[in-house]
C-alpha cells in the first residue's frame, strides 16, 4: 500500500517573483523605472542652466527700456519676454510669451485628453479610447508644429537684428547669438530640443497604440493597459514642460 504525501504550499511573497508586486503589472514597472531615470536626466540639465543662468549678469535697466546686448564686454543675460514676443500672422506686434503660453495650453490639454482615453479604457469603451487616444495625437502634433515655428523665428531673429561689437546680428545659431551670451542659445536649442524629442516619440508610440485600438488588438485582450502605460509617459512629458517653461522662459 502506498502513502501519497502532500507538501505545504510555500509562502510567496512580493519579492519571490511570480507575482505583481503592489498591483503592478512588469510593463507599468518598467515604465515608471524608465520615467524615474529620465527625470533625474531632465533635473541635471535644469539645474546646469539655473547655475549658467546665474553665472551671467541680468539686465538691470528698465523692462521698457529693454534691448540686447550691443557689446561683448557687457553681455547680460536677456529678459525672455523681449525674446520670446511674436506671434504667427502678428507681425511686429510685441505679445510677450503669448505663443508659449498657448503652446503650453494645448500640451496640458492634450494631457486631459489621454486621462480620458485611459479612463474610457478602465471601462473598456472602446470607441471613446479611439476618440480621446485621437485628439491626444492631435494635440501633440500641433505642439510640435508651435515648437517649430518658435525654433524658426528664434534662428533668424527679429527684423532690426542687434549691432554688436560693429557686427550685426541676426538671431541665433550655435556660433552666435542676437539675444545675449551663447549658451543661452546653446541651452534653449538642448534643452527645448530634447523634450521635443520625448514629444515626437509620444507622439508616434500614440499613433501606434492607436493603430491596435482601431484594429481591436487591446479589445480581444479584454483589457487596455497599454494605453494607460503610454498615458503614464505622456503626463510625464506634459509635467517636464512645465517645468522647463518655469525655468526658462518665467525665471
Amino acid at each position: 500500500m502506498s502513502t501519497v504525501t502532500v507538501g505545504k504550499k510555500p509562502k510567496v511573497t512580493h519579492w519571490d517573483g511570480a507575482a505583481e508586486p503592489f498591483k503592478a503589472s512588469y510593463g507599468k514597472l518598467m515604465m515608471w523605472w524608465f520615467l524615474v531615470s529620465d527625470a533625474f536626466t531632465f533635473s541635471a540639465l535644469l539645474i546646469t542652466y539655473g547655475i549658467i543662468r546665474y553665472m551671467h549678469p541680468a539686465y538691470e535697466g528698465a523692462y521698457s527700456a529693454f534691448e540686447f546686448a550691443t557689446s561683448s564686454q557687457d553681455l547680460y543675460w536677456p529678459i525672455p519676454e523681449k525674446v520670446f514676443n511674436a506671434f504667427p500672422f502678428f507681425h511686429g506686434v510685441d505679445m510677450p510669451l503669448v505663443f508659449v503660453g498657448l503652446m503650453t495650453f494645448i500640451l496640458i490639454l492634450s494631457s486631459v485628453t489621454m486621462v480620458l482615453a485611459v479612463e474610457a479604457g478602465n471601462r473598456n469603451a472602446h470607441k471613446e479610447v479611439e476618440k480621446w487616444m485621437l485628439w491626444t495625437i492631435v494635440g501633440g502634433a500641433t505642439f510640435l508644429g508651435c515648437q517649430a515655428w518658435e525654433w524658426s523665428h528664434f534662428i533668424h531673429g527679429s527684423d532690426a537684428g542687434v549691432m554688436r561689437d560693429g557686427i550685426q546680428i541676426f538671431g541665433a545659431n550655435l556660433l552666435e547669438n542676437q539675444y545675449g551670451p551663447q549658451l543661452f542659445a546653446d541651452l534653449f536649442f538642448f534643452i527645448t530640443g530634447f523634450h521635443g524629442l520625448h514629444v515626437t516619440s509620444g507622439v508616434i508610440i500614440n499613433i501606434i497604440i492607436f493603430y491596435n485600438v482601431v484594429v481591436g488588438t487591446y479589445k480581444r485582450r479584454g483589457h487596455y493597459e497599454m494605453v494607460e502605460k503610454v498615458g503614464l509617459y505622456w503626463h510625464f512629458v506634459d509635467l517636464v514642460w512645465v517645468f522647463v517653461f518655469t525655468f526658462f522662459y518665467l525665471v
